[in-house]
């Protein structure tokens, strides 16, 4: 039987009194496409918190790839393998997708801070920026600055500069949010056609987004994990 990419066992977490996190246990698979749904406030953020390091946890584990990390830092996570996105966008506006994801892999390959070196310099790290954005349809896009990008695109940008990490676990947080219901298809579509070496969970309310990408569903409420 396979190794879980990712697992979070018996989490717990409490803000005083309230509880956001109640014995959590949750198992994704290599190449899984799963969804994590319910309603406003129900710890799906918080539970993709507690599994980057962004919180921790009051009791219990995070594993990824097997290995116990519930003590990393988010920065230590992400050279281990496990990428997100926000849902709210965090890009460059000025830079281009060409720019912004290349930046993105020269960090990966501990390049970035090289700064005497000629752009010509760069041309893997160019390529390989060029083949993300191909994945996700951005491509024809590649020279426009961000700010200029349809909202859709924007958030395809956002993951791909997490794929720059070259992750083996994605958490996409609402990857669809504000973006228009076409656009919102064209997105899904991109992230169901990524690599199956990449097991993705993502957060979504558009049920029709979900049953159609999501190979299992995942629902969440009071901070604990129904089925």
């Amino acid at each position: 039987m396979n190794e879980s990419a990712l697992a979070a066992r018996g989490i717990d977490k409490r803000f005083g009194s309230l509880v956001v996190a109640a014995d959590v246990n949750l198992a994704l698979p290599p190449g899984a496409r799963y969804a994590l749904i319910g309603p406003n406030g129900a710890g799906k953020t918080t539970l993709i918190n507690l599994m980057t390091g962004m919180l921790r946890p009051d009791g219990g584990q995070i594993l990824l790839g097997g290995q116990d990390v519930t003590t990393l830092a988010p920065e230590q996570r992400v050279q281990r393998g496990l990428a997100r996105t926000y849902q709210i966008n965090s890009l460059f506006p000025h830079l281009t997708p060409l720019e912004s994801v290349t930046l993105a892999v020269c960090e990966r390959r501990r390049v970035a801070q090289t700064w005497w070196r000629r752009l010509v310099a760069y041309g893997e790290e160019i390529e390989e920026a060029h083949q993300i954005l191909g994945t996700l349809m951005l491509r024809a896009v590649c020279h426009r600055p961000a700010r200029e990008l349809a909202y859709g695109q924007q958030r395809l940008l956002e993951i791909a500069l997490a794929l720059a990490s070259r992750p083996k676990v994605l958490l996409l947080d609402e990857p669809a949010a504000g973006v228009p219901r076409e656009e919102s298809k064209e997105l899904f579509a991109a992230i169901a056609g990524l690599s199956r070496d990449i097991a993705v969970l993502f957060i979504e309310h558009d049920m029709e987004l979900v049953f159609r990408f999501a190979t299992r569903v995942i629902v969440m409420v009071g901070g604990s994990i129904l089925l």
